[in-house]
């Protein structure tokens, strides 16, 4: 713990350092926290050991996991989740199932595996991360229906990928009962807890018997959000389904305590995504990254630039979105934390397939966070005006021009 804290918070200086450059270029404070966890660990210096199995990895992964959707779902509320639902139902209610379904099939057919073993890393790595599309997400200049659509997509799908996940390892591992009755009570369970603890302490708080200092007011939203996660963790209910719904109903009922949590909110999720990505990347060896075979990284590669695309091209059809809005949807299908949670649930659950899952899983994630965080501002830029765009963009656009105004008429 003593080397993971140092090195931690020797990353978190040089990030807070490198972060105004980070806005600005490709350089991406992620992936910089990935390598160095690749360096650090057991592939190179073995300063930071790890093992996937360790307590610590599936604790911090799940906690970075919840304080991301927290603070997501916080984002919108419950009114503008149902006005603006047409678009973010297409891409759930068929961009899954077919990115699910299209990863699979290059899983039995380009790795060999089983039908169940295939359909389950199909479901591992169907969700989706708003964290390494961030200037997308978070540039003005990028229609808010776009964003909104990316948003709440990757918010919702990391619960409704969940059950898939539990099916087909429940097939994998041999089970004749697949336990569907304790997942839907487990899913309805986290729904419940996330509307109802939130609901009940802002109530609370608005009567005349209770009320915030200006001091405790942002910790309000951090009560609610670890009330949540203990209840959740009490009660077997879904962590990420509560965790989504608190943040909607805070939104919903509490605007007040939103707007005091949100920048404190944020930072915390920011500090536990950063810290998930050092120990996910000390855990990545040479080893691993080569056990996979070309045939893995093959899969990996179509995983991101096939299965997300194809699926969305589908789902959007005649869905009004221009051609460049339902690119930049089909591109930025990245894998996070929610695909390295469930991978290490696999690894945990002691199938024979376990270990190949994982390793499959891991080296997906980690392409998409080079290829995804390294990209996301040079997407938001294209929707930038003209006198917004820096010079370091604008060189291809300017060649073109050339291009076209020396061409023949």
């Amino acid at each position: 713990m003593g080397a993971l804290s140092l090195a931690f918070a020797g990353m978190l200086m040089v990030a807070v350092l490198l972060s105004s450059l980070a806005h600005r270029t490709i350089l991406s404070t992620a992936a910089l926290f990935l390598v160095a966890g690749f360096v650090l660990g057991d592939g190179a210096l073995s300063v930071v050991s790890l093992r996937p199995g360790d307590d610590l990895v599936a604790t911090l992964a799940e906690l970075a996991l919840f304080a991301v959707l927290f603070t997501d779902g916080m984002r919108v509320g419950w009114k503008d989740l149902r006005g603006a639902w047409r678009l973010p139902g297409r891409a759930l209610g068929w961009g899954l199932p077919l990115t699910l379904i299209i990863t699979a099939l290059a899983a039995h057919y380009l790795l060999g595996l089983g039908w169940v073993e295939s359909l389950l890393i199909g479901a591992i790595l169907a969700p989706t991360d708003p964290v390494f599309a961030a200037a997308l997400v978070g540039n003005d200049k990028v229609p808010p229906r776009l964003r909104q659509l990316l948003n709440v997509e990757s918010g919702v799908n990391d619960g409704l990928a969940l059950p898939f996940v539990m099916v087909f390892l429940a097939v994998a591992a041999g089970s004749e009962d697949l336990h569907l009755g304790e997942l839907s009570l487990e899913l309805g369970l986290g729904i419940v807890i996330g509307v109802a603890i939130p609901w009940l302490a802002i109530k609370l708080e608005q009567t005349r018997w209770f009320s915030a200092s200006t001091q405790y007011e942002p910790l309000n939203g951090l009560a609610i959000g670890l009330l949540v996660l203990a209840v959740g963790k009490a009660t077997h209910g879904n962590l990420f389904l509560a965790a989504f719904a608190a943040g909607i109903t805070v939104a919903t009922f509490g605007e007040r305590q939103r707007e005091s949590f949100e920048h404190f909110g944020e930072l915390i999720a920011e500090l536990l995504k950063l810290a998930a990505l050092l120990v996910f990347g000390a855990l990545i060896t040479p080893a691993l990254l080569g056990s996979v075979g070309w045939q893995g990284w093959l899969f990996a590669i179509l995983a991101l630039v096939l299965a997300r695309p194809v699926a969305i091209w589908v789902s959007f059809l005649g869905s009004g979105l221009s051609v460049r809005e339902q690119a930049a949807v089909a591109w930025f299908g990245p894998k996070g934390f929610a695909s390295v949670v469930y991978g290490l649930i696999v690894l945990a659950s002691g199938i024979s397939a376990a270990q190949n899952v994982f390793q499959l899983v891991a080296v997906t994630i980690v392409l998409s966070i080079f290829l995804h965080s390294s990209t996301d501002i040079v997407v938001a830029r294209g929707f930038d005006d003209e006198r917004d765009v820096p010079a370091w963009f604008g060189v291809a656009r300017r060649l073109r021009g050339r291009a076209q105004e020396d061409a023949p008429s």
